[in-house]
């Protein structure tokens, strides 16, 4: 073969294009987010979910309940606000890792491999970077409601970090993690007001995240029986009919839990009826969410929650009657 041949040959090697198959490189993805530091921006953001932070809106609940006895109204508004702003920040911090630990599989989803970490729009270790500014931010934002609340961030950081790192592969133990970060997003805006938390109102918060996160997974283990799609590793060791029975359970000692906190409610407050009638919009809630966990299409129980006028509808009566259980 001559020299030209040989140097055309190599030339045309050298400017052969990678094929879609080739998966992308940590040096790849940095190169693609020096070309659109916007891009890197927009990803790092969309990787931060904010659109899970409704889920936040817990950290509300405790204040609501304390806002007719307190002294100090705007303070403990206040207070709930900043545990809304760091709880957002410290959840974000947490998705950030969870992608990045999940990079790999998360490229051969159908769906997943669109994330910016999965997709190369944000390298891995940009990814950790903003996980650690989220959460020290978060931490720092919550020195301005009390120090409880910091330590509450903080565990729960260290539980869904756990998660992250391998106890989601556990069956029964994700549910309980998945479940406590709702639990702890209720207490967390408890513990910034300084307001001492009913064991009913901690009951009602703890089987309303399991029936909420045993919904979703039941969701995806019936999409895999229906497309044989790829699910999560903790799933191959449940059935329908466990999870099943593990949210028709939950929700059977969510009901039974609102309504024993409603007698008591109606007690402390001037033996108000409209503590009672709160239960009707609060069952009839419950099961209508049940409709859609048995149509196993509760995977984004937020979707729900954003998209169900009806359900929107008995969330706003039942918020109503227990203002007027609280302040009529």
């Amino acid at each position: 073969m001559s020299e030209t041949t040989e140097q055309r040959n190599s030339d045309e090697a050298a400017v052969t294009p990678e094929t879609p198959e080739t998966p992308v490189t940590a040096e790849a993805a940095t190169e693609t987010a020096a070309r659109g530091p916007f891009g890197l921006v927009g990803g790092v953001i969309k990787t931060a979910r904010p659109r899970q932070w409704v889920k936040n809106v817990l950290v509300f609940a405790a204040p609501f309940f304390a806002f007719s006895k307190s002294t100090d109204r705007t303070g403990l508004l206040l207070d709930a606000i900043v545990a809304f702003v760091a709880f957002s920040l410290v959840a974000s911090s947490v998705y950030l890792i969870n992608d990045a630990i999940d990079v790999e599989a998360d490229r051969a989803h159908p769906t997943k491999r669109n994330r910016p970490i999965a997709a190369g729009i944000v390298p891995v270790p940009v990814a950790y970077g903003a996980a650690v500014v989220f959460f020290l931010a978060g931490l720092g934002v919550s020195f301005a409601a009390s120090w409880q609340l910091a330590v509450v961030l903080a565990v729960y950081e260290a539980v869904q970090l756990g998660y992250c790192f391998g106890l989601k592969h556990q069956p029964v133990v994700d549910l309980a993690i998945v479940g406590s970060g709702f639990l702890m997003r209720s207490i967390a805006g408890g513990v910034a007001g300084g307001i001492a938390l009913s064991q009913w109102f901690l009951l009602v918060t703890a089987f309303g995240s399991l029936f909420m996160v045993a919904g979703k997974r039941y969701a995806e283990i019936m999409l895999f029986e229906r497309t044989g799609a790829k699910i999560r590793s903790s799933l191959k060791k449940y059935s329908a009919s466990y999870l099943r029975f593990v949210w028709a359970t939950s929700a059977a000692i969510l009901i039974m839990s609102y309504c024993l906190w409603a007698f008591e409610i109606r007690q402390t407050e001037h033996n108000s009826v409209w503590a009672l009638i709160s239960m009707v919009p609060f069952v009839v809630a419950v099961l209508r969410y049940a409709v859609d966990v048995d149509g196993g299409i509760a995977g984004e129980p937020e979707e729900i929650a954003l998209k169900d006028r009806i359900l929107q509808v008995l969330g706003a009566t039942w918020v109503i009657t227990l203002f007027l259980a609280f302040y009529l």
